[in-house]
């Protein structure tokens, strides 16, 4: 109990520090590059519910990003909504996507379930490419516009303060199922299926609802990514997309949440970075990054940053001598 009490007030500190970083972030680096780290932290979060919280690993989450990308595109080139609203029409089109998806994958676990979603994924991108008259084919869909009742949003810095709240309001929606009854029947689905469901959960409608939730904070994150850049593209449905993601969850931590956000930061600036210097092997360096920090950080940047806050903390009062109540209740038991 004390251990837990600590891990929660590390968490909070954390995520307190996490917070005024993400209002102070377009001031230490470029707008754009900043809100890709927003909407790369949402995508690598909704994926994590799924891996970390559900047990299923998703190689095809990049059809819902791209999905909800191109009807978000659509909407708001040919309605003319505020981009917010547009968002959400592309997340509920992603959502409404992963239903058929899910209720066809969910009944595979493991390895066969990451390649039941890979090739929906690649049957995504295939459509995307041959529906040119809607999606642009090779060329995307472009002049995605930025609009939110009259507002100037064409300047990136007052767009990243428009769009951090929509990514805290998804944050927010992630950390809530996770503490909720739905996310500890989930964990129990994901540590032992067979019990669960003896106990009269019903799995595969659990596990659907996780994979469909998932898919709409994906699909926000890909809106959102969409109007940052003005345009989507096939690139948004390729499933290296989807690894991407899956290495950002696993550098920040497995089933931490806030570590995948940690993770997204972390390979959006390096990309960044190695593509300003003009460095021409940038997978090399993020892969060797990768290795080394599986290696070396066995629970994740973030996880294993959290275990040192709460190792630190237990030790020094262990160091003293047992407290009063408890030696003289020992020794009472012990007489008695």
């Amino acid at each position: 109990m004390i251990v837990k009490r600590l891990v929660e007030r590390g968490n909070r500190l954390l995520l307190a520090a996490g917070l005024i970083l993400a209002l102070v972030l377009p001031w230490t680096l470029y707008p754009p590059v900043a809100t890709d780290i927003l909407c790369w932290g949402l995508f690598a979060v909704a994926l994590d519910l799924l891996i970390g919280y559900a047990g299923l690993l998703s190689f095809g989450h990049a059809a819902f990003w791209g999905a909800s990308a191109y009807g978000t595109g659509l909407i708001a080139l040919h309605t003319g909504l505020p981009f917010p609203l547009a968002v959400l029409g592309g997340a509920l089109l992603a959502a409404l996507l992963a239903l058929p998806i899910g209720w066809l994958s969910v009944r595979r676990t493991g390895i066969y379930f990451a390649m039941v979603t890979l090739a929906f994924a690649q049957l995504v991108y295939f459509t995307a490419n041959q529906w040119k008259d809607v999606t642009g084919g090779e060329n995307g869909l472009q002049g995605i516009p930025r609009e939110l009742f009259g507002l100037d949003l064409n300047d990136s810095f007052t767009f990243y303060y428009a769009a951090l709240p929509i990514v805290l309001l998804g944050l927010f929606a992630a950390w809530r199922t996770v503490r909720s009854p739905f996310g500890r029947i989930m964990t129990a689905v994901r540590d032992n299926p067979d019990r669960t469901r003896a106990l009269g959960y019903p799995v595969d409608r659990y596990r659907l609802a996780a994979f469909t939730g998932s898919a709409f904070l994906a699909g926000i994150a890909g809106g959102l990514y969409a109007v940052n850049h003005g345009f989507a593209s096939l690139q948004e449905v390729y499933w290296t997309t989807s690894g991407k993601a899956v290495v950002m969850v696993l550098l920040g931590g497995i089933g931490t949440l806030w570590g995948a956000v940690v993770g997204a930061a972390v390979v959006v600036r390096l990309e960044d970075w190695l593509a300003t210097s003009g460095f021409e092997s940038a997978n090399l360096v993020t892969g060797s990054v990768f290795i080394v920090v599986v290696l070396l950080f066995r629970r994740g940047l973030w996880g294993t940053a959290v275990a040192k806050i709460a190792g630190r903390r237990v030790e020094k009062p262990s160091t003293g001598p047992p407290p009063v109540m408890e030696t003289t209740t020992a020794t009472t038991g012990g007489g008695a």
